[in-house]
């Protein structure tokens, strides 16, 4: 699925829950696996106009990287139809000054993967539940010209992951977080008032012990609270 027509006038989260802030040079690419999962991410870019392409599989992102300048791609390994690490061989052909950043959905990278040249960077997603921000780091180390693994890949070993109980309303602003909903959205659709979706989002991130909503959306998926 194509996502990008749909970025026009799109908002992102609140300033102190971003998962990326930083300031990028170029157009940056996003492949991700699943639309709502895709919306969490673009949520999560302090200027969402810096994404030129926001799609769910392979064959639409080497489409626009073909027509048009990216600096930076960030995909999942997984994605609707293809794979993310051939997606950044593929890309990293068509422009070897183009960076990469692969998000690891399963915590690995494939043996056939791992010594490749042309790997710029591999985020782990249990390294998102950490008081850490392995995305930003690794936008940063790839910007500079310098490869990249996040924690746990560098270790061998995941981070302990401890799945709390929510309540029903939590689970249900779960649900719309992973639906990439801000939080003007979660008000109309639970009829609150922004003041209140605000609140319940904070406490939910508090709750999970995370500090942003895609943290949120990753470890619900990691706990088995919510599927994209």
């Amino acid at each position: 699925m194509d996502f990008t027509p749909y970025l026009t006038g799109f908002q992102s989260g609140d300033a102190d829950e971003l998962l990326l802030s930083l300031k990028l040079d170029g157009q940056v690419a996003l492949a991700m696996k699943g639309r709502l999962f895709l919306r969490s991410m673009c949520s999560n870019f302090s200027d969402p106009t810096q994404i030129g392409c926001a799609v769910t599989d392979q064959q639409s992102c080497l489409d626009y990287l073909a027509e048009n300048p990216f600096s930076l791609l960030i995909c999942t390994d997984y994605l609707e139809q293809g794979n993310g690490f051939e997606l950044a061989r593929r890309a990293k052909e068509m422009h070897p000054g183009l960076r990469v950043i692969v998000l690891a959905l399963g915590d690995v990278i494939p043996a056939e993967y791992a010594e490749v040249s042309w790997l710029d960077a591999v985020v782990a997603e249990a390294d998102f539940v950490e008081d850490q921000h392995p995305l930003q780091a690794a936008v940063l180390a790839v910007m500079g010209n310098h490869a990249y693994r996040s924690p746990s890949l560098r270790s061998g070993t995941l981070p302990y992951l401890s799945c709390p109980r929510l309540t029903p309303r939590e689970y249900e602003v779960l649900d719309l977080l992973a639906s990439g909903m801000t939080d003007r959205e979660m008000s109309e659709a639970l009829v609150i008032s922004d003041e209140s979706a605000r609140t319940y989002t904070k406490r939910l991130l508090r709750t999970l012990g995370v500090h942003n909503r895609l943290q949120a959306v990753l470890k619900g998926m990691r706990c088995g609270m919510v599927n994209l």
